[in-house]
């Protein structure tokens, strides 16, 4: 079957509906496309909000777990009496007790000025020092060690060993019948930790 010109304004009306049904189409098909981009980029924008927020969180969290380390360790500084000015009278007594206790023969001591460890910009908490020379006489070793161990036990202060130099005490030289084989001499830190205010 052949269309000739006649036939034409038969299909005029089919051929412009056929023109319009293709102009909704590809009018629908560019608005589905915008719709896709735009519905893209706003999930990649939600996207990188909930990640920024992700990040935030766990720089919270990591924060919180930050803080309740440093309040645990406070808490412990603070129980063991570390955490306050000096206490000397009780680091003399802990000494006569500890020396009475592991039955050492001579035991004598001298505590320098306190110094700080740290220098503190503003206010806040800052380490001081106070160092001990200690000089005991030692049947052996083990003796030495004990005393440290029970210093590091039970003085409310951090006990730092600086120094320990032994030596053997010449034959002949135990005073009394004491027995003394060795002679230690020691500088210790006494660690405090103390509020600083900056006026």
């Amino acid at each position: 079957m052949k269309l000739g010109t006649a036939d034409l304004p038969k299909l005029q009306f089919s051929l412009l509906a056929a023109v319009l049904m293709i102009a909704i189409g590809a009018g629908s098909v560019f608005i589905a496309l915008g719709s896709t981009k735009a519905a893209k980029r706003d999930m990649a924008a939600a996207q990188s909000e909930r990640n920024e927020f992700d990040g935030k969180l766990k720089r919270v969290r990591s924060e919180e777990n930050e803080i309740k380390q440093k309040s645990a360790l406070f808490n412990t500084l603070q129980t063991r009496g570390v955490i306050g000015e000096e206490q000397r009278l009780e680091w003399v007594e802990l000494l006569k007790e500890i020396r009475d206790k592991r039955r050492l023969i001579d035991l004598q001591y001298e505590i320098a000025p306190q110094r700080p460890l740290d220098s503190v910009a503003g206010s806040g908490f800052a380490y001081f020092a106070s160092t001990m020379k200690v000089q005991l006489k030692l049947l052996h070793e083990e003796d030495l060690m004990r005393l440290i161990d029970d210093l590091r036990q039970q003085a409310h202060a951090l006990i730092q060993v600086k120094s320990c130099n032994v030596s053997r005490l010449p034959r002949g030289s135990a005073d009394g019948g004491t027995n003394a084989q060795l002679l230690a001499d020691c500088q210790i830190d006494w660690v405090t930790v103390h509020e600083v205010t900056k006026k």
